[in-house]
């Protein structure tokens, strides 16, 4: 099986799907390697490196292409370019696929056997392949640098012949992997912090960070199987904004990190609790993609309401790119170890396998994950 992976399609996705230590394994694992020139050239990964670990250089994507077998990807591309892959290869990568339902389509209408890494399961054994959590937890880092950049305060408490300079207040509201990155790094920096989420069972992972757990009473709430909070009604969620906007007030730093997938974003932070923010206070939507947990949050941007900076960058993982690309690359190398068959040389279907059954999206024509077919079909 001859694996390919080329220079991103968008020119804001830094990260780079396969990195040469994660080509090594590969290659020892029985399969071949092909890879588009200067691939990794703006992360350190020359040329060089990829021929040294085994790979196969490419001049071009459409080159590579042709011999591929299975291709990898970070980011998703625009329908219109599965067209060019011969049917039946294997395609792994991000695809989000209840909010891109074309993409699907498009998948299967090619007859490409694709692998969504947001389809990992929420499991012990699976979280070496878990490409979410690993790309959010960088996340979560970026964003509290981005703010500590942002801000216009320092944020560790310093004893100065002036006087003492407070540390900064940080608010995180969302305790996933991301919160939890984002108040170890905001704490490493000398932060108070704070952190909120719907779920009471992570009051103990909040403290044992050195922050603080705020307790708001909104009713009955819980995580799903998988580990997510679940979704809160549109009366809890008022009740939450109410009891949430004197943290949001008191904060210099707020970082919001709901999301639901393949659902937007619930509203968390309205403009009214904005306005009660000081001056020159940063908010960073991390779910600003999604629909946003911020009302007035733009995907991409940053935007100044009543003072406050509200940031809506997407793609935070891409900002530390290096990192993010050797965790990406190490979560697929674990998938594809997990899928491979040594009888046949490459990645085989097995049906009665949790992880296979789980990731697999199309093949043969078909939608095989039961929630995105009955999802994309109710579209129709």
């Amino acid at each position: 099986m001859n694996i390919v992976a080329i220079k991103s399609l968008d020119a804001d996705e830094k990260r780079v799907a396969l990195t040469p230590a994660t080509v090594q394994k590969l290659m020892r694992l029985g399969a071949t390697v092909t890879i588009q020139s200067g691939l990794g050239e703006h992360l350190g990964f020359g040329d060089a490196d990829y021929e040294a670990a085994g790979a196969t250089l490419s001049a071009t994507a459409n080159e590579a292409l042709k011999q591929a077998d299975m291709l990898v990807m970070v980011e998703k591309p625009e329908p219109a370019f599965f067209e060019s892959l011969k049917a039946g290869t294997r395609f792994i990568g991000f695809i989000d696929p209840y909010r891109d339902p074309g993409l699907v389509n498009a998948l299967k209408d090619a007859r490409i056997t694709s692998y969504c890494m947001e389809l990992i399961p929420r499991t012990t054994y699976a979280q070496k392949m878990d490409a979410l959590s690993s790309q959010a937890s960088l996340a979560g880092y970026e964003a509290v640098m981005i703010a500590a950049e942002r801000i216009s305060k320092a944020f560790p408490m310093m004893s100065t012949p002036a006087g003492t300079i407070p540390p900064a207040k940080v608010f995180v509201i969302g305790v996933g992997v991301a919160g939890l990155q984002a108040i170890a790094t905001a704490k490493r920096l000398g932060a108070r912090v704070e952190a909120y989420d719907t779920r009471p069972v992570v009051e103990e992972q909040v403290q044992s960070l050195g922050a603080k757990f705020v307790k708001i009473d909104v009713g009955e709430t819980g995580q799903t199987e998988q580990g997510y909070a679940k979704a809160l009604t549109e009366e809890q969620l008022e009740l939450q904004r109410q009891q949430m906007a004197k943290f949001c007030a008191n904060a210099d730093v707020v970082i919001t990190t709901a999301q639901l997938f393949g659902r937007p974003a619930p509203r968390i932070v309205t403009a009214d609790m904005v306005a009660g923010m000081r001056s020159g206070s940063v908010i960073v939507d991390l779910a600003a993609s999604t629909g946003g947990n911020v009302e007035g949050s733009v995907s991409g941007q940053e935007v100044i309401k009543d003072g406050v900076r509200i940031i809506g960058m997407s793609n935070l993982a891409a900002h530390v790119a290096k990192d993010a690309s050797q965790m990406y690359s190490s979560n697929v190398y674990n998938l594809i170890e997990h899928l491979w068959d040594k009888e046949s040389g490459g990645v085989a279907p097995d049906l009665d396998d949790e992880i296979h059954n789980s990731v697999l999206l199309t093949r043969d024509g078909v939608i095989c994950h039961t929630g995105v077919r009955e999802f994309v079909e109710g579209l129709a």
